[in-house]
């Protein structure tokens, strides 16, 4: 349903939720209300109308971020990890001895070794295959690390291509899900995510004691939720931000 309240041009959907959530969505500041099914309409606007600084503020962070352009995978193009851009050198590998693909980090470069006629696409695979390796060596040990020192247990946990979060968790199940794209953003944004995904198994909401709890757990998430939203956007991997009410 579309819904005008000024100039603002929202997207609302009715749910089986408590309450009214706002999310301003990459890469052009779209919003989107999702509002209980006995919410009246009045209320929605006034809830709107009352965070319209938040969402202006969240619409015109969007347009400032900084995006990485399409990925062509070809020498001298910058890729990113653990917040550090390192350039791709591609090395065309020898047919006739039929080596395998690959792609590691060497002498401050991303190497990646292919043949001749392999794919844009095999290569974003061979990247993203990287990428996924590389964050999965360094997850277990901070889930370790603050699962036991905030006393919840984490059953399970993936690493998946997300659009819209950073992360995200099924309480009941004690899963969380982690977004392939933090390989690229600095180690401290992984455990800011991670925690930020922790205390959800305490606190469902981002309401005043969920705040608290991140402030007492880990007392600098904000300077690493700001950078976190200061380093470029992936071409189609967006996050969402969001407000709930």
């Amino acid at each position: 349903m579309q819904l005008m309240i000024g100039s603002l041009d929202i997207q609302l959907q009715r749910k089986t939720i408590k309450h009214l959530h706002i999310s301003v969505m990459p890469p052009n500041g779209e919003i989107r209300v999702a509002a209980p099914e006995a919410m009246t309409e009045t209320a929605i606007r006034m809830a709107v109308i009352h965070r319209i600084p938040w969402i202006r503020k969240q619409q015109a962070s969007f347009i400032k971020q900084a995006r990485q352009s399409t990925r062509e995978m070809i020498d001298g193009e910058t890729h990113y990890l653990w917040g550090r851009r390192y350039r791709l050198e591609v090395l065309k590998l020898d047919t006739a001895q039929n080596p395998a693909p690959s792609i590691k980090l060497k002498g401050g470069k991303l190497i990646l070794s292919v043949h001749t006629k392999t794919s844009t696409t095999d290569r974003l695979k061979l990247l993203n295959e990287y990428y996924r390796t590389r964050l999965k060596a360094r997850i277990p040990a901070l889930i370790t690390q603050w699962s036991e020192k905030l006393n919840v247990t984490v059953t399970s946990w993936q690493v998946q291509k997300m659009k819209t979060k950073w992360g995200s968790c099924n309480i009941e199940e004690g899963r969380i899900l982690l977004n392939l794209e933090l390989a690229k953003k600095p180690v401290p944004c992984l455990e800011y995510i991670i925690v930020h995904e922790l205390l959800h198994f305490k606190e469902r909401q981002h309401n005043d004691r969920f705040k608290a709890l991140l402030d007492t757990q880990m007392p600098d998430w904000r300077s690493r939720r700001d950078l976190l939203n200061r380093m470029p956007l992936g071409q189609e991997n967006w996050k969402q931000r969001e407000q709930i009410t």
